[in-house]
């Protein structure tokens, strides 16, 4: 029986969000017995819900709620209101997510020791290390089902990963496959494997992509540890005199207000989110926002050195039929200055229907130059760079001063401006993309800007001293005890990889630290 919760039960854990922080920190904690409250903001949906259109998908799932953005990035031009591409619903944007699940490499853990001091950038090593964080790593490997890792094995690859694996092979790079995936390659957890649909950022038909909407949740639920309540918005935190978070006030689907109250909290609503919420629980205490006494919240905002590469073929590719992102080249993520930046990037196979092709190919653009592109739609290959962008403490999330909710809170405003290493990164990225794709026998390569996109990292990150992050090694803030950070929000540095697979693993060690400083009565 699902498990129900008093407003005033103030002994158990509020979670807040229910993606790949949020819904596998409520999942382990009930596994460990612990009572657990999660708040998500977005509407429940089942996997028969998913719709295979881009455009009626989007807003099923999108979180479109109205945010501003300022800065020099393309995406303020472009999308202003839509900075960043995450869901609203339950399971948050792992039900979005492509699956590419990948581990974040020793160097880029020690970022500032590796790469050095480089100007405008605010860097910092992670106060965890790579091989501290192995086993949380193979534990969520196992728990995803990650292709390329326990036996399990990889996908196998479609025409627009045979296209890029051929282009990578004439160019001499040795590292590429069809990836590290938390997409079955064969049936396992009950779920099946793979059926190569093609429409992946909008909710796996087959379920076969792990997302906690229909792994982790009902795990959760079945403990009788749990209660899961949708269409619940957090608007607040609030504080006794000695600084511990108590209560949460959030509002239900009919806009009705609610304060449950709380032992502990964990905020894993996504990063713009997250920190939207902490700066909008400031205090008489925490007059800058919950947690705020160093003034990071909100800053040193990353989504990854992005961008897209297509080409255009003179037979026909198909490039959406089978998965969208089982395909990646890794020999770029490497730490190689002599390419005239630091850090490295992956390229990734990507496919957008010609929907959101129409929308993304180049914002803006028409001519002939941009609807030949679509006629060659049938020909085409295209792959998806993600590179480490530098965290910057002018890279952040504020509140806007004068646009309001519903619920009459401060909406965010997100600033982003490259760093000059991204404009770097993002320039040999590009270039050698259009080379594998020329190697590999292309007509044309079409070079395609940054779009929203689903990473959205830092605002709350980790430091060993108080003074230089938000929260400690667990995730748990320096100011607040009982308040934990369960998101991306918590990354101290981008590095190169999807970040989900971190995401994950930091949620099983955290719940570990949690249930066991509950247990000690630390909490």
């Amino acid at each position: 029986m699902a498990a129900r919760f008093e407003l005033s039960d103030n002994s158990v854990v509020v979670v807040i969000g229910s993606g790949a922080g949020g819904g596998t920190l409520a999942n382990e904690l009930a596994q460990k017995g612990v009572k657990v409250v999660c708040l998500e903001a977005g509407a429940q949906y089942d996997i028969p819900d998913f719709i295979n259109d881009e455009w009626e998908s989007f807003a099923q799932l999108s979180w479109g709620d109205r945010r501003t953005t300022s800065g020099s990035w393309r995406v303020a031009t472009n999308f202003p209101n839509l900075p960043a591409w995450t869901v609203k619903a339950v399971g948050g944007t792992t039900v979005h997510w492509a699956g590419a699940s990948l581990r974040i490499q020793e160097h880029e853990f020690k970022a500032l020791s590796t790469y050095g001091k480089v100007a405008g950038a605010n860097l910092l090593d992670w106060p965890v290390t790579a091989e501290e964080l192995s086993p949380w790593y193979t534990k969520a490997e196992f728990k995803m089902g990650t292709t390329g890792t326990n036996g399990i094995p990889r996908l196998p690859g479609n025409n627009n990963y045979k296209i890029m694996a051929h282009g990578a092979k004439q160019l001499g790079y040795k590292e590429f496959h069809t990836g590290n995936m938390s997409i079955n390659s064969k049936p396992r957890d009950g779920r099946g494997s793979c059926q190569q649909i093609g429409f992946c950022f909008q909710g796996c038909k087959s379920g076969a992509k792990w997302s906690t909407l229909y792994t982790e949740l009902p795990k959760a639920l079945a403990t009788g540890k749990m209660e899961l309540r949708s269409g619940c918005q957090v608007l607040r935190i609030e504080h006794d005199k000695t600084g511990r978070v108590t209560r949460v006030i959030y509002a239900d689907k009919d806009g009705k207000l609610h304060n449950q109250k709380a032992r502990v909290v964990a905020v894993a609503a996504n990063s713009i989110e997250t920190a939207r919420l902490l700066l909008n629980s400031e205090s008489s205490r925490f007059a800058r926002g919950l947690a705020n006494g160093s003034g990071q919240v909100g800053r040193n905002y990353m989504r990854h050195m992005t961008g897209s590469v297509y080409a255009v073929f003179e037979k026909p590719v198909h490039m959406y039929r089978g998965t969208t992102m089982a395909g990646i080249v890794r020999d770029e993520a490497v730490h190689k200055p002599s390419r005239g930046f630091v850090g490295g990037y992956e390229m990734e196979t990507i496919s957008l229907g010609v929907p959101f092709m129409a929308a993304f190919l180049n914002p803006g653009g028409w001519g002939r130059e941009f609807t030949s592109a679509l006629d060659s739609y049938d020909r085409m290959a295209g792959m998806w760079l993600v590179g480490e962008d530098l965290p910057q403490e002018t890279n952040r999330v504020t509140l806007n001063a004068t646009e309001k909710d519903r619920f009459g809170m401060a909406i965010p405003n997100v600033h982003y401006d490259d760093h000059p290493n991204d404009v770097a990164m993002r320039k040999h990225a590009y270039d050698r993309g259009a080379a594998l794709y020329m190697a590999a026998g292309a007509n044309r390569t079409i070079l395609t800007p940054p779009y929203p996109s689903t990473h959205n990292l830092g605002t709350c990150r980790m430091s060993a001293k108080a003074a230089d992050g938000v929260v400690n090694r667990w995730g748990q803030a320096h100011e607040v005890p009982n308040l934990f950070i369960s998101d991306g929000s918590q990354f101290t540095t981008s590095a190169a990889e999807n970040p989900t697979l971190t995401i994950v693993a930091l949620a099983i060690r955290q719940a570990d630290h949690i249930a066991g400083a509950m247990s000690q009565g630390k909490l």
